[in-house]
């Protein structure tokens, strides 16, 4: 069965290593791919693709060999798609899906109009041309040869949008770009994984979600922030796996020497937390306290939008922390980079 992802773009490497860990030889991926997608080939249960973490969202991909979408609206291709979204709503609890839409060239025009309302005559499913459930897809096959796809998304809304999030913050770290920052740490079973600015708690839930630690900790200086994670941390089910901890980032105390072989960060920014001039002081102040509590060989991975202050950052920190990777997310207006570390 043919699927296609949906990833920031930055981030397709790990979408690829996600899917050949997960999966193996059950994933073909196919040659030849546009920033920000992969499409492959999976031999598996589409049931498995939801549970995907370094995704924005997950499609099947139908192809039909078709001048124009107009022929969508003929019996035996209409039949094909309305099979394929009973397919998909069989995936999820009844009534998961309420609603759809289509994204395409031309959404509005007559024969789109008619082909919303075969979909709502021959379905349950209302249609709402702005935010519904499920997501149909219409665009021509990429290549040289004649014909069009139609991407139907697995699930009611995006993989992204986690659901334990019940509790959400201001600039609260996108769930995919944490996944991916999990993975940059190399996570091993005996991980002590330190979150400080902890915020919503997202960077500790994927760490848990990915593999299991010995501890896992986060510290925040502000009380309302760490509620908020615990609420989050509730919801996922994991209260009694990570310690939450109202500490200054700068200043670690009671965290003993040595102690963390991996930390994860969030690092504010100027237009949610403080000026220009605040952030100069913190970011060496709070990089310099947690080169204190890693081990030899800790890894630390960060994403920040100030790259020019952090930049300028960089030279200071080398007897600290000897950079191993910068990548590049495009992310809205906003692009952030992770900066990957390792504790000489």
């Amino acid at each position: 069965m043919a699927y296609e992802v949906e990833i920031l773009p930055g981030l397709e490497p790990f979408a690829e290593g996600e899917l050949h860990r997960r999966f193996g030889g059950a994933v073909e991926i196919e040659p030849g791919q546009e920033p920000g997608e992969r499409a492959f080939r999976f031999h598996g249960d589409p049931y498995d693709l939801l549970s995907l973490r370094t995704v924005v969202a997950v499609y099947k991909r139908l192809r039909y060999d078709i001048p124009r979408p107009k022929a969508l609206l003929g019996h035996q291709h209409l039949t094909r798609l309305l099979e394929e979204i009973a397919g998909i709503e069989r995936l999820h609890p009844p009534r998961a899906f309420r609603t759809f839409r289509f994204s395409a060239a031309g959404s509005d025009s007559a024969v789109f109009t008619r082909l919303r309302e075969e979909v709502e005559r021959q379905t349950r499913l209302r249609y709402e041309p702005e935010e519904a459930d499920l997501l149909l897809r219409v665009r021509p096959s990429p290549g040289k040869d004649r014909g069009w796809d139609v991407l139907v998304r697995l699930s009611p809304r995006p993989l992204a949008t986690r659901h334990w999030r019940v509790c959400d913050m201001p600039g609260a770290l996108n769930a995919t770009i944490a996944a991916a920052m999990v993975e940059l740490t190399n996570p091993a079973e005996d991980d002590f994984f330190l979150n400080p600015m902890c915020g919503s708690g997202t960077l500790l839930i994927e760490r848990l979600a990915r593999l299991g630690a010995d501890l896992a900790a986060g510290v925040d200086a502000d009380a309302a922030a760490l509620d908020c994670a615990r609420q989050n941390i509730a919801e996922a089910g994991l209260g009694h796996r990570i310690d939450l901890l109202e500490l200054d980032a700068t200043d670690l105390e009671p965290l003993p020497d040595g102690v963390c072989t991996a930390i994860c960060a969030d690092l504010p920014w100027g237009q949610l937390v403080g000026g220009q001039a605040e952030l100069e002081w913190l970011y060496p102040a709070a990089l310099g306290e947690w080169a204190r509590v890693a081990q030899p060989g800790a890894r630390l991975v960060v994403v920040t939008h100030m790259i020019e202050l952090f930049e300028d950052l960089l030279d200071r920190l080398v007897p600290l922390w000897a950079r191993v990777d910068v990548i590049r997310i495009f992310q809205g207006g906003l692009p952030p980079r992770l900066y990957v570390f390792e504790r000489p």
